[in-house]
């Protein structure tokens, strides 16, 4: 349970980290293909990687609290009284 915890909150904070990146150095930047005005490469190519490791560090930190919440009730319903 600690390594699972240790987990979520690694990868919550890169996503705290990673969103807050992205709204200090790109706020004004869409990251898709085509847009009506045009955008500097470079931010938009930032827009991307942290647009992605958004995702990575949502989606793990996800995972990670279903199988942390699965594995407490797997406990809590194994060590029920009868």
């Amino acid at each position: 349970m600690k390594a699972g915890s240790k987990l979520l909150v690694l990868f919550v904070v890169v996503f705290a980290v990673a969103f807050g990146a992205e709204r200090m150095f790109v706020p004004d930047i869409v990251p898709i293909a085509f847009v009506e005005q045009p955008q500097p490469q470079w931010a938009v190519q930032l827009a991307f990687l942290l647009r992605t490791i958004e995702w990575l560090a949502g989606s793990v930190a996800m995972i990670s609290l279903a199988v942390m919440l699965a594995m407490l009730t797997r406990r809590r319903l194994l060590h029920r009284p009868l």
